[in-house]
């Protein structure tokens, strides 16, 4: 077998063995030289790196490496990548953590060389039971990385709350955004968000990652492990609001433990959902979001642009008013709003959606790209030009 799947289908069976106790693949990765070393070794002395009274004897047989080709082999048909770590395409920030997963199981519609090529990467975590401010917050903090010089990808686990806002504003401000989820591949927790897990699997530039096999269930021990995903990820990790337990406060507590920077928005002292960010600002693990417009600065992204932009649609309202017949201006408007809202969005999918006809969608979509406001690739897909929106 060839080196290149030698090392995924080595890997995924190392992952599926050790997903819980990833160390343990380390230390037979070190103590072998790499992946593809360890199954160049006969099944005997494969049990025998383990040692004589593992729990692990078994968990690197010839029928676990087989099931494991068959397993990405069936991931594969249904668009699931998947990534090992030593790989290049493997994310580089996650790679320098001690206990960063063997192998990670990948939906999306950007080749794996390109999806954790370009960073960097900032985790935005919180509360499920998220207030009004904390949803304010959620969005401004977005918008304005949105409108940073180096434009940051929006890690968060796709959970309600914190999360699933962070991705939706990151959508919506032309960021590129990534969710990690609890479960296998296949699965989407919460059900509630599948619509935006969709959504973010087939916008260009976004994926669903985790380092669950095919299988797993959502359980309080997935969230966990989750979570260090989420932390390893990203430069830096954002808690907007927390209570005094929670998982944003063990993916913060991760993030500090891998000496990445961890911000956290303060609260009211009587606050139960920002009792969790307070402890953080208190015990020194957390700095303050105590100006948002420096923030980005402070993330090594550059400075924030503090020239107002207007809203898409108002500029496209003022660049063609008088030119267009008033028709084809709403048109052209809804068109580009819609482009906003859904990033990647094809030309068919539009014209299905505003009732407008396909030819003249095409039309007026060349329009905007012409204009510079929008973007279109190779398969139809419009994207806003986030330099401005």
């Amino acid at each position: 077998m060839e080196t290149s799947k030698l090392t995924k289908v080595g890997a995924c069976t190392l992952n599926r063995a050790f997903g819980y106790n990833p160390q343990v693949a380390h230390r037979l990765i070190e103590e072998t030289g790499s992946i593809e070393a360890i199954f160049r070794l006969g099944e005997r002395k494969r049990d025998d790196l383990l040692g004589p009274f593992s729990r692990f004897h078994g968990s690197l047989s010839d029928s676990e490496f087989l099931r494991s080709e068959e397993e990405l082999a069936s991931m594969a048909a249904q668009g699931v990548g998947f990534v090992a770590l030593g790989e290049k395409q493997y994310p580089a920030t996650l790679a320098e953590c001690p206990d960063s997963p063997i192998g990670l199981y990948v939906r999306s519609v950007t080749p794996l060389e390109e999806l954790f090529g370009q960073g960097p990467f900032i985790s935005i975590v919180g509360t499920r039971d998220v207030s009004f401010y904390g949803q304010e917050w959620t969005r401004k903090i977005v918008f304005t990385l949105a409108h940073a010089q180096l434009k940051p990808v929006i890690v968060s686990g796709l959970a309600y709350g914190v999360d699933i806002m962070a991705h939706r504003a990151a959508l919506e401000a032309g960021l590129r955004t990534i969710a990690v989820i609890p479960t296998g591949p296949e699965e989407i927790y919460p059900s509630g968000n599948r619509r935006y897990a969709e959504q973010i699997a087939r916008t260009p530039g976004c994926a669903l990652v985790t380092d669950f096999p095919p299988g797993t269930g959502a359980q309080a021990a997935t969230f966990l492990r989750r979570n260090r995903i989420i932390a390893g990820l990203s430069s830096a990790t954002i808690v907007v609001e927390s209570k005094k337990k929670g998982g944003s406060l063990i993916t913060a507590h991760t993030a500090f433990s891998y000496g990445r920077d961890v911000w956290a928005l303060p609260g009211r002292v009587d606050d139960i959902r920002s009792a969790g960010c307070n402890a953080l600002l208190r015990e020194k693990v957390a700095e303050p979001i105590a100006d948002v417009e420096a923030l980005p600065d402070a993330l090594g992204l550059g400075t924030f642009n503090r020239r107002r932009k207007a809203e898409l649609e108002e500029e496209v309202r003022d660049r063609f008013s008088g030119q267009v017949a008033p028709d084809t201006l709403e048109k052209l408007c809804s068109l580009a709003v819609s482009i906003k809202l859904n990033r990647g969005i094809c030309i068919e999918d539009l014209s299905a959606r505003l009732g407008i006809p396909y030819l003249e969608a095409t039309t007026l979509v060349g329009t905007l790209e012409t204009e510079g406001f929008i973007i279109t690739d190779l398969l139809q897909r419009c994207s806003v030009l986030i330099r401005n929106y």
